[in-house]
């Protein structure tokens, strides 16, 4: 048995859409599949009925594939999965793809390691990364514009106002598999399992999400004007030749914790109130 998971609120509620017109391609792949309607299943009745010879492919974006990756993570299930691009967010298949062209990616070997976040008494897996700083602050800004009714969010002009106006700087205590860090005038301070978050940002160039350690990526020590002036180097990955502004940590547990309570979010969903967190590889 093939099934199709697709969520209809992925890209603004286009996944429908989505969906539909990705079918074809779907039935070349994958033959007849079942599909499955992840706003209205559940996990706790699909997952322990799928079998070892059946295949599960994720349609949607990176938030539609994070809330796959934390059900599934409940239940030995050992199907083939894949995953295809179908959302807005799509930082994991940039990560993983051989070529742009590329919109179906084999899942299992990406599923056997994943992180996990603790933050304000909650754990979960995450498939990119975690955004404490400014990033977050933009989620937190443009959730409230959605709730306004604004659709139309521009998240690269939202970073570069509240950067220029509106962004307060905290203090960071970093801990790294036991060593501890101090960092001063922080505006970013990401633990990554890929190399993109963000929409296209390669914050840590370096990471391999099949090793089973992360990377924290801090941008520090820095003005408005000297970070706004790097910023866009974080989308090509060369923010990291400036070592003055730019630092990258390795390790498997990571703690960050600010001096003062920030948004945060997790593979774009935003979290208030975060005056630490947690990972673990």
């Amino acid at each position: 048995m093939n099934y199709v998971l697709y969520n209809p609120l992925a890209q603004a509620g286009k996944g429908t859409e989505n969906f539909d017109l990705a079918k074809e391609d779907l039935k070349k792949e994958f033959g007849d599949f079942t599909p499955i309607n992840l706003v209205e299943y559940k996990p706790e009745e699909f997952f322990p009925n799928v079998k070892k010879e059946d295949k599960v492919c994720v349609l949607g974006g990176d938030g539609t594939l994070n809330v796959f990756a934390n059900n599934i993570k409940n239940y030995s299930t050992e199907c083939e999965m894949y995953f295809y691009k179908g959302g807005n967010g799509n930082d994991f298949l940039e990560d993983v793809k051989d070529d742009d062209n590329q919109k179906l990616v084999y899942l299992n070997p990406y599923f056997k390691r994943l992180p996990k976040i603790t933050v304000n008494g909650m754990t979960r897996y995450y498939i990119n990364g975690i955004g404490y700083g400014i990033d977050g602050m933009v989620c937190e800004v443009a959730d409230n514009l959605k709730k306004e009714g604004k659709t139309d969010i521009n998240y690269a002009s939202l970073s570069i106002k509240l950067l220029l106006h509106g962004y307060k700087c905290p203090e960071a205590t970093v801990v790294v598999d036991g060593k501890e860090y101090k960092f001063h005038k922080v505006w970013l301070c990401s633990a990554m399992n890929g190399r993109y978050y963000g929409g296209g940002m390669k914050i840590a160039p370096g990471q391999n999400r099949l090793e089973d350690t992360l990377s924290l990526s801090i941008i520090h020590n820095a003005g408005r004007l000297r970070t706004l002036m790097i910023f866009p180097k974080i989308f090509k990955g060369e923010h990291v030749k400036n070592k003055k502004m730019s630092t990258i940590i390795t390790g498997k547990e990571i703690t960050v914790s600010f001096s003062h309570p920030m948004a945060l979010q997790i593979d774009g969903e935003t979290v208030l109130n975060v005056s630490s967190y947690t990972v673990v590889a």
